[in-house]
């Protein structure tokens, strides 16, 4: 992380005391959906060094290694990577405090960047778009999460209302922040996102649409291997209308 002020964007609530990895408990159902969607997308595509930035505490930097010589875990929290110390042990996966504005690659270094569960914390993602461009070499692969405002529920009332989504991100944060530089929480409309993405060189070759079961009804009466076989088979038609609150994108460096 270079020496200036860190940005609003920098994940400071997870080193106040959150400890992030308490908020998987009882969501079996959505990493399983995520793990589903990466494997989808990789296939059996394997890269020389990837990076998973903004990867908490490595739940999916380990995936990553499957499919990758060389995994760098790029970070901004410390707490994050205290606790990826633990999660990650007995790995040879590489911990690294960044920022996704700020990535501390070479130019075209990585073959792979992977950013999920990130974008909801960054309403203008123009910079981190353009960083992850610079440091994923030509013909490499990203694949970014965006939390999706266009999902089905928001369409049918955006539809019945008789009004457009809105193409600028939306804040869904639900209470008063008490920090000044509180953390961004926003949802994004999913043309503005692809949109910026190619502006930054970075092409879209597929998307899924994922967590289409989300629903706490559901997770108490289904178990969630039923659940996750199901979303595997939703994911890739669901896409054509961005069904769901979760859409992974897959994108080429040009």
């Amino acid at each position: 992380m270079s020496d200036e002020k860190p940005s609003k964007k920098v994940a400071d609530q997870y080193d106040r005391g959150y400890d992030y990895t308490t908020y998987w408990n009882n969501r079996d159902y959505e990493n399983g959906a995520e793990r589903v969607a990466i494997r989808r997308l990789l296939k059996d595509r394997h890269f020389a060094k990837a990076a998973d930035v903004g990867g908490g505490f490595g739940r999916l930097a380990i995936l990553l290694r499957e499919y990758a010589d060389q995994v760098t875990l790029a970070e901004p929290s410390q707490t994050q990577l205290d606790a990826a110390e633990k999660f990650l042990a007995g790995t040879d996966v590489i911990k690294a405090r960044q920022q996704a504005d700020a990535l501390q690659f070479a130019d075209g270094e990585l073959d792979l960047i992977t950013m999920v569960r990130v974008m909801h914390h960054i309403p203008e993602p123009t910079k981190e778009f353009a960083e992850i461009a610079r440091v994923l070499r030509p013909g490499g692969t990203a694949i970014i999460e965006v939390a999706n405002y266009g999902h089905y529920k928001n369409r049918r009332g955006f539809k019945k209302a008789g009004r457009e989504l809105p193409a600028e991100p939306v804040s869904i944060r639900t209470v008063t922040a008490e920090e000044p530089d509180a953390i961004a929480l926003a949802n994004h409309n999913i043309d503005t996102v692809v949109a910026q993405l190619a502006d930054a060189g970075l092409v879209l070759q597929g998307k899924l649409s994922v967590s289409n079961l989300r629903s706490q009804k559901l997770k108490k009466i289904l178990p969630t291997s039923l659940m996750v076989a199901v979303e595997k088979v939703l994911q890739k038609p669901l896409a054509k209308s961005d069904f769901g609150p979760s859409i992974f994108l897959e994108l080429r460096k040009s």
